[in-house]
């Protein structure tokens, strides 16, 4: 049952016929006595409070009943109804507990997906923990190694909240794997069948950011030859994932805020109106609380992306899962580069285990296909290891030695080249082994005076 609170009786009418509609049982309360009044004699699923109780009221009223209601009824999920002018208030109201907040006037479509996931989330909470081999039963984990008790609390979580449509924030250091999280939330929704549209926002200048973000029309701008659709209509019935986010400025920050609270957008150069349904998955490695503090980053966006935060733990927080990684890494390879007698020794794996690795998983990743690349042999030993380190990261920052007298760049170069020998020189499959573009594949090869 759902708790309409609102001093307007042509919204209470218009809600109630919706809910109705919906096959949502309701009852109403046009002031704050009625509503605890009510939430004394019901058991309620959901509240949807309406921050201004008249015109002359500026929503201070509606957090204090917040917080009354919280005090009598903690656990059932509120969604507030704000209008532009309070929405600094409904902010407010999020830090209070509310899990939502919609903006006047609403859209049904958007009102009742607030709901319905505010509903799931609510009956989520109680799920019990589970193991690995339970969660590989019944999600779709492919790809994703890991057996670390931290790591399967943020994997757990992903899958729990996966069909929902709430919005996720995915916090960590670069190389944690955040964009493994977002496809995992993607690839078990319902939505798995619509596009996964993933955007860098740190590789997007404000200027463009319109263009990229909501398309353009031909003509718009000097370079605009032919209309192009932008990333949030590709991503339409889909997900978009929000990369870097905590690197958008603030002019854009502004213009992202806008089609997250009301799903809508216009194309650059045209005044036609779009809405789009897309479910949000941000990620960041800066702490987007301490930008708040400093006006680098707006509030208001903030609460709208982090309904639901997954932190991901660092490498070494989860050292234990380093040989897991490691072997899936090296299997990979041997695949890759026809090396099927290739094989890691018990020594390198334990001492791979030891080190810091402040770039994570993307650098142990790194760390083993240089050595596959490079190596002849077909037993991969500490020493294998050590020689790549030298000028690395994790070099510096580890109490070994470092070894070897390659440098950085010798290193790759020397991978470039037995990649083109081993591709036959096909320049689309080098870059793709070596998760290079094709233009930074070219320009390397030119830094190195390699040849095609």
């Amino acid at each position: 049952m759902i708790l309409i609170i609102d001093d307007d009786i042509a919204v209470q009418t218009s809600l109630g016929l919706l809910f109705k509609q919906s096959g949502f049982s309701y009852l109403s309360a046009e002031d704050p006595e009625k509503a605890l009044s009510l939430l004394k004699e019901h058991k309620f699923d959901l509240i949807l409070l309406d921050m201004n109780f008249s015109i002359e009221t500026s929503g201070v009223e509606g957090l204090d009943l917040l917080k009354k209601i919280k005090t009598v009824s903690s656990a059932v999920p509120v969604i507030l109804i704000t209008a532009w002018g309070t929405i600094s208030l409904a902010v407010e109201g999020m830090k209070l507990g509310a899990v939502d907040f919609i903006n006047k006037p609403w859209t049904n479509e958007h009102l009742l997906e607030s709901i319905k996931t505010a509903l799931d989330l609510s009956v989520k909470e109680t799920a019990a923990e589970t193991s690995r081999s339970k969660l590989d039963e019944q999600y779709n984990l492919d790809g994703i190694v890991g057996e670390h008790p931290e790591f399967i609390k943020v994997l757990e979580t992903a899958c729990r909240i996966s069909k929902t449509n709430a919005s996720v924030l995915i916090t960590g250091e670069s190389g944690t794997g955040k964009e493994l999280i977002a496809e995992v939330i993607h690839n078990n929704s319902s939505r798995c069948d619509n596009p996964f549209v993933k955007v860098n926002l740190g590789g997007i200048s404000s200027t463009l950011f319109e263009s990229e973000m909501f398309g353009h029309k031909k003509g718009s701008f000097t370079d605009a030859k032919e209309n192009r659709k932008g990333r949030f209509e590709i991503a339409d019935k889909g997900t978009i994932f929000l990369d870097e986010i905590g690197d958008l400025d603030l002019n854009s920050q502004v213009k992202m805020l806008r089609v997250l609270q009301d799903r809508t957008f216009e194309i650059l150069g045209s005044n036609e109106t779009k809405n789009v349904d897309v479910r949000i998955v941000s990620a960041t490695n800066k702490n987007l609380e301490k930008m708040i503090s400093s006006d680098e980053f707006r509030e208001d966006l903030f609460y709208r992306i982090n309904l639901i935060t997954l932190k991901m733990p660092s490498l070494r927080e989860r050292a234990s899962d380093i040989p897991l990684l490691v072997n899936q890494f090296v299997n990979n390879l041997k695949i890759i580069y026809h090396k099927d007698d290739l094989e890691i020794s018990s020594d390198a794996l334990n001492w791979l285990s030891e080190l810091p690795w402040p770039g994570n998983v993307r650098e142990l990743k790194n760390l083993v296909e240089r050595t596959v690349l490079v190596s002849d042999k077909k037993l991969l030993t500490i020493d294998d290891f050590k020689i790549h380190l030298n000028n690395n990261s994790v070099a510096h920052n580890s109490s070994l030695p470092a070894v070897g007298t390659m440098t950085l760049e010798q290193i790759e170069k020397s991978m470039i080249l037995k990649a083109i020998e081993f591709h036959k020189g096909n320049i689309s499959q080098v870059a793709k082994s070596l998760g290079l573009s094709r233009g930074a594949l070219y320009r390397r090869m030119e830094k190195y005076g390699i040849n095609e």
